[in-house]
């Protein structure tokens, strides 16, 4: 049991190491290079212009130049507008306020060349369409030929109608692939209507050119009342000498009273 496991790991080992040199000797037979050529950029300005409508949640709604309302569904809260050096985010922003997006878009040409290059000797060709060459492994392999496809035998450019089998020969593909990146940059500033304030999340006024800042409200209510800020002790001090007085009057005139009958 043990040499039969020994023996199975060494031809594992084996088919990996086999594997691993057919790959690299494939890949130094049939070599790519790439090489890609910038042209000059373009850049096209876009401005679109509007009055915020409604904000409800993360939504806004803009009415556009032409009349038209413009959905803008689940704005982030990272998307900012710059209104007098502040940024303001979705939940600053008030009808009424004046938007102005700007979208630069840059487009930047390129040519991308793929060079291939092929060593084998041909086992077989059919003119114009294909060719089967034999690798340095000894694998056939079956190649499409391009239109102008050259082929260098012996140090001399020679096209596929010239291949005969037993010829050592190396092949260069070349295939240039025009393409455009294109990159997006949007801006978005905006205005206040004169004369209102917007206060932003840290709770600092920003003011319309030509208003002033605003400030917090206060309210105040007039009581008809009189503070009570007297106590009921005096009043029954006055009391007490204003009955004894009565008393010694009363008795005073029941005394006079008496006399004169």
């Amino acid at each position: 049991m043990k040499l039969h496991s020994i023996l199975r790991k060494s031809l594992l080992l084996a088919g990996v190491v086999l594997c691993l040199t057919l790959a690299v000797s494939l890949s130094a037979q049939v070599q790519t290079e790439t090489k890609t050529a910038t042209g000059t950029p373009t850049h096209e300005v876009s401005v679109e212009s509007g009055e915020v409508a409604a904000v409800e949640g993360n939504s806004l709604f803009v009415k556009m130049a032409d009349g038209s309302i413009r959905h803008f569904p689940y704005v982030p809260d990272s998307a900012t507008v710059t209104v007098d050096g502040k940024q303001l985010g979705i939940h600053d922003l008030k009808p009424g306020m004046k938007l102005e997006r700007t979208t630069i878009t840059t487009t930047t040409p390129q040519w991308v060349t793929t060079i291939q290059t092929v060593t084998g000797k041909v086992w077989a060709a059919q003119p114009p369409h294909w060719v089967i060459l034999t690798m340095e492994n000894g694998e056939n392999q079956k190649f499409q030929v391009p239109e102008g496809t050259k082929f260098n035998v012996g140090g001399q450019d020679t096209d596929v109608f010239a291949l005969r089998k037993g010829m050592v020969v190396t092949a260069t593909k070349i295939v240039e692939s025009p393409r455009n990146l294109v990159s997006t940059q949007r801006q978005v500033t905006g205005t206040i209507p004169p004369g209102s304030t917007v206060l932003v999340a840290k709770g600092q006024p920003t003011t319309a050119p030509g208003g002033t800042a605003g400030s917090a409200e206060t309210t105040t209510t007039a009581s008809t009342q009189l503070p009570r800020t007297a106590s009921n002790l005096p009043l029954l001090g006055m009391i007490g000498p204003l009955l004894m007085l009565a008393a010694i009057g009363s008795r005073a005139l029941r005394e006079a009273w008496r006399i004169q009958n």
